[in-house]
């Protein structure tokens, strides 16, 4: 447990920031508990809450209080996390008493990926699957059955009348191109308005397949089988100028925080999501076309 000390104690004075931890997995929460103690008789005005750089707020909590004859104690625990990679600092939170200011230390925190090991297969999270009713089963073999019988039949009426039937071959539509199936499932997926209904995870999850499929169609990379953190990394091999990279990254990680981590992102955030994913999706066709 990461255990920041009194930043100040003096005249029965205290005022603490701690920790749960300091190491976590991106998308790991992190409780924060900020604590201050002071006599009776001080105006206080408690930790403002702004935006801390490279973590983002799950949840914060109401602020409890006791009051004794030794003074007055107040607490606080706020939920953080972090989705960027590296070692950052969670800096001091300012609290006023009597219009002078206390404050808490500073807080090092060390984000970091899971770790990997490349030798082992991994299989994505599938969804329930149904299980079929016996009776189900059974009605399949007598649709079957039903239906050779037709078929027998049928054939055995065509001989008996001697006629001559012209089977003309079915019309063989070309299949679309990646780039085109991916478009178009890019259209699709916008006019469904899945995000106006809210539902958030159901539209991530298929902006992050329509990714998957076309550089698995278009590069030859078995990403359905693979997670984000996996593909990412395969895709470091692609010349991508480092800009491009890093939003296709962080956009391929927004859909994992919103399929597993429950994570709502705001307007922005989805606006921002689809785009890049758009343009990826671009760039890679016209990397992989210059190739050829």
């Amino acid at each position: 447990m990461c255990i920041g000390l009194p930043a100040f104690s003096q005249n029965s004075i205290s005022v603490t920031a701690t920790a749960n931890r300091n190491q976590i997995l991106i998308g790991e929460p992190i409780q924060l508990t900020l604590e201050a103690k002071f006599p009776l008789g001080r105006q206080m005005t408690w930790f403002v809450l702004d935006s801390i750089p490279h973590f983002d707020y799950i949840e914060k909590g109401k602020i409890d209080s006791v009051v004794n004859e030794d003074g007055k104690s107040y607490r606080q625990d706020v939920t953080l996390t972090s989705f960027d990679s590296g070692t950052f600092v969670i800096p001091s939170f300012e609290l006023l008493l009597n219009n002078q200011k206390y404050l808490t230390d500073s807080i090092a925190v060390q984000v970091s990926f899971s770790k990997i090991n490349p030798n082992q297969d991994y299989h994505d999270i599938k969804d329930i699957i149904d299980v079929t009713a016996p009776s189900v089963k059974y009605a399949i073999w007598v649709v079957v059955a039903v239906t050779a019988i037709s078929l027998f039949l049928f054939i055995y009426y065509i001989f008996k009348k001697k006629k001559i039937v012209v089977i003309k071959e079915a019309e063989i539509v070309p299949a679309l191109s990646p780039y085109d199936e991916a478009v178009n499932a890019l259209v699709v997926l916008q006019n469904q308005q899945l995000l106006q209904s809210g539902q958030v995870k159901l539209y991530y999850t298929q902006l992050n397949d329509i990714f998957k499929n076309f550089v698995l169609r278009r590069l030859g990379i078995a990403s359905m089988t693979k997670t984000n953190d996996e593909l990412i990394m395969q895709l470091r091999r692609i010349d991508l100028s480092r800009e491009k990279f890093s939003q296709m990254a962080e956009s391929l990680r927004m859909c994992d925080f919103v399929k597993f981590a429950k994570y709502i992102p705001d307007q922005k955030d989805n606006d921002n999501s689809f785009a890049v994913i758009r343009s990826s999706i671009d760039i890679l066709n016209e990397i992989e076309r210059s190739a050829v």
